[in-house]
């Protein structure tokens, strides 16, 4: 019996000594400090948002990564979020009021400055950067947990580091509220909805990972002298974290249901509906009351109906109870969707173009390459030249260039340079020697090899 327990106390030290968070745990207010400083949103911060908004905006309409990388990194938007979290960690009422009403405040002036953008931009196609921020996932819900938690265990070390910033470019905060924006300029209320909810779910998720932060590493909570107001103020807290986490709870179990259909039915069109010389072009899932339609479009060879109504049968056999298959056929269908059909084409055609240009482009820096040393000895050589004359007189001419040595017996290839030089009178041995030297210096090269010739 002493063997289990002497390995449980080596397994509990261990786990001590490198899990445990308050070795590296700084001064505990100055970290309360810090987070609340971030919870104000007012002169310079509301403005540095408000420009950051604009960013995030023109990076989602002109479909880049890079811009919205950019404007997430300048965004201050994680102040108030945290705030609510530490808030609730410290049964601290007033800072949980103000940061609900910085919460707000961001967020209404985020949403109106991406409306006011996308009411005033030219340019109204609609990206696969907007597109990707109108449906939460429940990759967003564990990201936001994740890095939530990533964040407030940085805020409260010694050593911050960068932690923030990439807290804020995983959770993708801002995206969502300009795609709310779009979503109002455009007068399409399905965006916005699906915008705010991946923003809610997202900030909601961070509050909830700052709390366990602060309740893991053991913050003091807020004493009260009036134990009546004590007790008012936790009921007051609860009330308020019921009122948004229900909500919360019940979107996030929609999206890991759906996540989990969603994988169903990817199984079940992969495994029944593999047919050869056919294709799987493009499917939907349609909810319509108590049933759910999968929506295919096949292309290639009709696949008989005989084997569609198999595939059908099979449906309950991947979970997917009350759920209706509807395939179509052939190109002159009217139920084919040409413009997803359009979309894949032409994201094929990007993707296709895009490896194209990669690798003419490493091409041409090969070619840059090659033609940069050639220019380099020519420059060398004339810089050389004058060197030569005082050093050796009889010197007449100079070549220098690299190229290729393969040996014939290992078929091994060296990179070597090459000079060849011509003199009125060949010097001796001792005089190439030193020559060959001299110049390896002078050109850094670290194989050379001199080829006397007589003039």
């Amino acid at each position: 019996m002493k063997a289990p327990n002497r390995s449980m106390f080596v397994i509990k030290r261990f786990l001590k000594e490198y899990l445990d968070l308050r070795k590296d745990k700084d001064n505990e207010l100055a970290t309360v400090e810090s987070i609340r400083r971030g919870v104000e949103f007012k002169g310079a911060n509301l403005w540095i948002l408000i420009f950051a908004i604009f960013i995030a905006s023109l990076g989602l309409n002109v479909n880049s990564t890079a811009v919205i990388i950019g404007a997430m990194l300048i965004s201050p938007l994680m102040g108030p979020i945290m705030g609510i979290g530490l808030s609730v960690g410290l049964n601290d009422f007033e800072l949980m009021k103000r940061s609900l009403k910085s919460f707000l405040i961001t967020t209404t002036f985020s949403v109106a400055t991406s409306t006011f953008y996308f009411l005033i931009t030219p340019f109204t196609q609609v990206q696969s950067e907007l597109l990707a921020r109108t449906s939460p996932t429940i990759y967003d819900v564990l990201i936001a947990l994740f890095g939530g938690l990533a964040g407030v265990v940085a805020l409260s070390t010694k050593e911050k580091g960068n932690v923030i910033p990439g807290v804020a470019i995983a959770t993708a905060l801002m995206p969502p509220l300009c795609t709310a924006g779009f979503g109002l300029a455009s007068g399409n209320f399905v965006y916005f909805l699906g915008a705010f909810y991946l923003y809610f779910i997202n900030s909601v998720f961070i509050s909830l990972a700052t709390f366990l932060g602060v309740r893991v590493m053991h913050f003091h909570r807020k004493d009260f002298i009036d134990k009546n107001k004590e007790r008012t103020v936790r009921r007051s807290i609860v009330f308020i974290v019921l009122l948004t986490m229900c909500p919360a709870i019940y979107l996030t179990f929609n999206i890991v249901r759906a996540t989990i259909f969603e994988q169903k039915v990817n199984r079940f069109v992969t495994e029944q509906l593999n047919f050869p010389n056919t294709q799987v072009v493009d499917q939907k899932i349609r909810h319509r009351g108590d049933t759910t339609e999968i929506r295919v479009v096949l292309i290639g060879e009709d696949v008989p109906e005989a084997s569609i109504f198999i595939a059908r049968n099979k449906l309950e056999d991947y979970g997917l109870v009350q759920t209706k298959l509807l395939v179509v056929q052939g190109m002159n269908n009217n139920g084919v969707d040409l413009s997803s059909i359009r979309a894949m084409v032409m994201e094929d055609f990007y993707k296709s173009s895009e490896e194209r240009l990669k690798g003419q482009q490493e091409r041409i820096t090969s070619l840059e390459n090659s033609l940069n040393s050639y220019k380099l000895y020519d420059e060398l050589t004339q810089r050389i030249v004058p060197e030569l004359k005082v050093l050796y007189p009889s010197v007449k001419a100079l070549s220098i260039a690299r190229t290729i040595e393969t040996r014939v017996d290992s078929m091994r290839m060296d990179t070597i340079t090459l000079a060849v030089m011509k003199f009125s009178s060949k010097p001796t041995q001792s005089e190439r020697d030193k020559i060959t030297e001299w110049l390896r210096a002078r050109v850094e090269a670290k194989q050379l090899r001199l080829i006397v010739e007589k003039d």
